[in-house]
């Protein structure tokens, strides 16, 4: 016989197996949408009376139900129950319970699939926003940074072989650059994030008179759900956003890749501060950059919930089904992993200790000026193919001789190109300035980019 513990069990004849109700239960997870789904349930009556469905009284009690029950929640004394299924269900019952068969009334014109789509979206809402002044404080810090090393020379690489010199400065701008379109991606996001589900129902849409612009606009939404079936059923927004907070991941993960190798003894660039590293168990000379080796391992899981809301999405028939139950976890993870991730970078990246000696002389290394030499003999009228294969010549001569390009005698270089004059400038420094224009390595350059971008961020 039916326990009549459901609020929908109207039609069953016997109660829910005890394992299918745990089984099927979100309330574990879903409860971290509470004050959203208060907000969104508050505008929603509002939305009622206004239309004449609920009376002002009505109104005023489901308002006050509702704030009592925020402020249970907040103090945690709050009690959570299996049985009601979902957050929705379980503040439903307590705001029976606090003002009775009036907040009964509270799910007129609803249906928990435009309850539980307004929710995500007003949680995504928030979490990006706080995303987004996470990722202007880690700019920030790198822009302070960048300024501090605008002329700190370094070896620019490709294949992870030493190939040109560049500054410091200009290599912590390419990071910048990085979030600063995954700040663009996001922002843009945003904007899809930003669309009331609310009136869509359970999929059809509802025969009260609700009034669907008012509801977006007490919840500060841009548009209104143009669809009822797509507003209920789909995640793309929630996918959209994952696949934005992957990439931004991905860009943590290259940058902790060389902190990992610049810190290591044996590219021994930086130095991070004590705080953001741990020591070993057995051995204590170490000194280990546990921070971004960790910031590296958390974009695997990220990726990972991006690929289980796709597989997740990727075979539902319109409109809701309970597999959208499976959205949350995934995109909870990633909204934290990302914000502590930031957090961390922000805290870590301004306090990066530059071994500026050790930069130079790693530069100095591995013929980085060899594209400078040739460039100079292009400039004396010899064709690029024939400067190249000179320079290349020479650079074969200095590994013979255990030097540098830049250490060669000028009257070594002549006997292989009588076109080299004592004009020519093969330093590390002479390399950089020569690289002048928007965008290039030059130190002017990079103080330039520099100010274009905290004006931007302005």
């Amino acid at each position: 016989m039916n326990d009549k513990n459901k609020l929908w069990d109207g039609r069953f004849s016997e109660a829910t197996d005890a394992f299918v109700e745990a089984f099927t239960a979100s309330v574990d997870f879903d409860k971290q949408l509470a004050q959203y789904d208060i907000q969104g349930s508050i505008a929603h009556a509002t939305m009622l009376a206004e239309v004449g469905v609920l009376s002002a009284d009505e109104l005023a009690d489901i308002e006050r139900g509702l704030t009592q029950i925020s402020a249970q929640i907040t103090a945690g004394d709050f009690t959570w129950s299996v049985a009601l299924e979902d957050v929705h269900m379980n503040i439903e019952k307590a705001l029976t319970d606090i003002i009775g068969d009036t907040g009964k009334k509270l799910h007129t014109g609803r249906s928990r699939n435009d309850q539980i789509a307004t929710d995500i979206r007003l949680y995504l809402r928030a979490m990006v926003d706080e995303i987004l002044e996470k990722l202007q404080r880690l700019q920030s810090g790198l822009l302070a940074l960048a300024e501090q090393e605008a002329d700190t020379i370094m070896p620019g690489s490709t294949h992870l072989q030493v190939a040109q010199p560049v500054t410091f400065g200009h290599h912590l701008m390419a990071w910048f650059t990085m979030i600063e379109r995954d700040y663009a991606r996001l922002s843009d996001c945003r904007k899809r994030i930003n669309v009331s589900p609310l009136g869509a129902a359970a999929l059809a849409g509802t025969t009260y008179p609700i009034d669907r612009a008012l509801t977006a606009q007490l919840l500060d939404f841009e548009a209104v759900a143009s669809n009822s079936l797509d507003a209920v059923s789909d995640r793309d927004f929630a996918i959209e956003f994952t696949g934005a907070a992957a990439i931004l991941m991905m860009h943590l993960s290259r940058w902790a890749e060389e902190i990992i190798l610049w810190s290591s003894p044996q590219f021994d660039y930086i130095d991070l501060p004590d705080r953001f590293c741990t020591g070993s168990s057995i051995m204590p000379q170490k000194k280990n950059p546990d921070v971004p080796e960790l910031v590296r391992g958390k974009s695997g899981r990220v990726f990972g919930h991006l690929m289980s809301l796709l597989t997740l999405m990727k075979g539902q028939p319109l409109a809701y089904n309970k597999d959208n139950q499976e959205d949350k976890e995934p995109l909870f993870d990633t909204v934290q992993t990302v914000l502590k991730c930031l957090t961390a970078y922000a805290d870590m990246i301004p306090a990066i200790i530059t071994k500026k000696d050790n930069m130079r002389l790693a530069a100095s290394k591995g013929h980085a000026t060899a594209t400078d030499l040739a460039d100079y003999l292009v400039n004396k009228g010899l064709p690029f193919r024939d400067a190249h294969d000179v320079v290349g010549k020479l650079v074969a001569l200095a590994i013979e001789n255990d030097t540098d390009l830049s250490g060669m005698p000028l009257a070594t270089l002549q006997a292989h190109c009588e076109l080299i004059g004592d004009d020519v400038d093969l330093s590390l420094e002479a390399s950089v300035n020569a690289r002048s224009h928007i965008g290039g390595t030059a130190p002017a350059s990079v103080l330039l980019a520099i100010q274009t971008a905290k004006n931007a961020m302005k």
